[in-house]
């Protein structure tokens, strides 16, 4: 209470990025609704946990069907309000379905009773067993992708989710309640929750909650999984990246900058899987350079619903602005300048692409994520100093290494601290591959066969 006036919680709202026009404000639950929820989530739980494997599989391929047939109308939504391309936000609004299918598809197997053998026993196995509600706190980049990434596997194990979107997105999280509904879930078996931070620890804190996942920065990533340390609960990290692109010596130049190129500009720049870093030898440098900028020198930066735009605003103008800042420190602090780029002036959230080279450890780019359209380049004498420089972050998801020294291309991957590597392709996240990183990239892994581990019970019966 203040000056005798009900302090309302506060509220969500979505702007777009390419306008700064306010689309949308939606009201935080109150503390009574968001129990509410969670009572409701936990009773939905005590249900499905019960209904046959065969049952659910037949639902997430409906929930796919429902997918597939709403592609454009969730694109359009994902692009106004975080300002990705709309042909990009369509490859997104893809992968909910596949995400669903992958698990109707392997479900039996991923919840299959795995046999031990133990002497005075006549059978000794273990399964994974469903726990109760997971709370997923998921973020602006992929508001569809991510936010399934985490509630499939739970869903078909036999959990619950609450699902907490990222604030800017609200509107296209919020859209994926219909979807289940119609697909036959039952209700209150996945929830949109809007609440406040406070809320979320109070979530945590609670009996109910049995999982946390989370997807966002390592700031966040840190706040949570000490209060899920704190409850002994199992949290699982996708945490933040700044990836190293090595070409080495025998790789081909111009063909592994144009993949760099395109890899570190998809998604505007904005995912934690991107490259940021490319790593090129000496060798191979200025053929390589010259062809990696010539990408961010084509990029048509404008409308994201417009095809022609390659380039939309990120998402946010604090984005934008931190981004800026991040390169203009480079700049300041003698960086040389590639591709000149930065915040561009008038409406929006709108970066110019950008390339710098020179970047040395008083920067913050350095250290730092960059998310959004910025490439940095870091030429290297040999292939010892580029997993030297590839190790020297606090990052440690992904990476790709090219050379056509299969050997050397092996050695140098298996020397890189990294959750994911690919080798003379990149390797993206796969629906097959469990995803995720070391150090403040995170703990734990989603998709894969591995996706249910965290969220389930490994229960071992034995029978004498």
């Amino acid at each position: 209470m203040q000056s005798g006036k009900t302090v309302s919680p506060p509220s969500y709202h979505t702007l777009n990025p390419a306008t700064g026009e306010l689309l949308k404000e939606f009201d935080t639950l109150t503390d009574a609704q968001a129990e509410h929820l969670l009572s409701n989530a936990h009773q939905a739980y005590l249900q499905w946990r019960k209904v046959p494997i065969e049952n659910r599989i037949e639902i997430f391929r409906k929930f796919a069907d429902l997918m597939d047939e709403n592609i454009d109308r969730f694109a359009h939504q994902i692009t106004l309000e975080m300002g990705k391309p709309l042909s990009e936000a369509k490859m997104e609004s893809a992968l909910p379905g596949m995400i669903f299918r992958y698990f109707a598809d392997n479900a039996l197997e991923m919840l299959a009773e795995r046999e031990i053998k133990i002497e005075g026993f006549s059978r000794v196995y273990s399964r994974l067993e469903p726990i109760g509600v997971t709370l997923a706190i998921e973020p602006w980049n992929g508001p569809l992708y991510q936010s399934m990434r985490a509630a499939a596997p739970n869903l078909m194990l036999g959990n619950a989710v609450i699902m907490k979107p990222a604030e800017i997105v609200a509107g296209s999280t919020l859209m994926m309640d219909e979807i289940f509904e119609k697909a036959g879930f039952p209700s209150k078996i996945y929830q949109s929750a809007l609440v406040s931070r406070d809320q979320v620890s109070r979530f945590i804190a609670d009996s109910r909650v049995r999982a946390i996942a989370l997807t966002g920065s390592d700031r966040a990533g840190s706040i949570i999984g000490e209060q899920a340390g704190r409850h002994i609960k199992p949290v699982v990290l996708e945490l933040g990246g700044s990836d190293a692109f090595i070409a080495l010596d025998s790789a081909n130049p111009e063909a592994v900058a144009a993949e760099a190129s395109a890899c570190r500009l998809f998604g505007i720049g904005q995912s934690c899987m991107s490259p940021k870093r490319a790593i090129v030898t000496e060798k191979i440098s200025e053929a390589f350079i010259k062809e990696y900028i010539k990408a961010f020198e084509n990029q048509k930066v404008g409308d994201p619903f417009d095809p022609e735009t390659t380039t939309g605003p990120l998402s946010s103008v604090a984005a934008a602005d931190n981004l800026h800042a991040q390169y203009q420190d480079a700049v300041d602090k003698g960086a040389k300048v590639l591709v000149a780029g930065g915040r561009m002036d008038g409406k929006g959230a709108f970066f110019k692409p950008a390339v710098l080279s020179g970047i040395t450890p008083e920067m913050r780019l350095y250290h730092e994520e960059a998310f959004g359209p910025l490439g940095m380049i870091y030429v290297v004498p040999d292939a010892d100093e580029a997993i030297t420089l590839a190790n020297a972050t606090r990052y440690g998801l992904g990476g790709t290494v090219f050379s056509q020294d299969l050997d050397e291309a092996k050695r140098v991957a298996e020397a890189i601290d990294t959750g994911m590597l690919g080798i003379n392709r990149y390797m993206g996240a796969p629906l097959e591959v469990p995803f995720g990183g070391t150090k403040a990239s995170g703990v734990g892994r989603e998709l894969g066969s591995n996706a249910m581990d965290a969220f389930a019970n490994l229960k071992t019966y034995s029978i004498l």
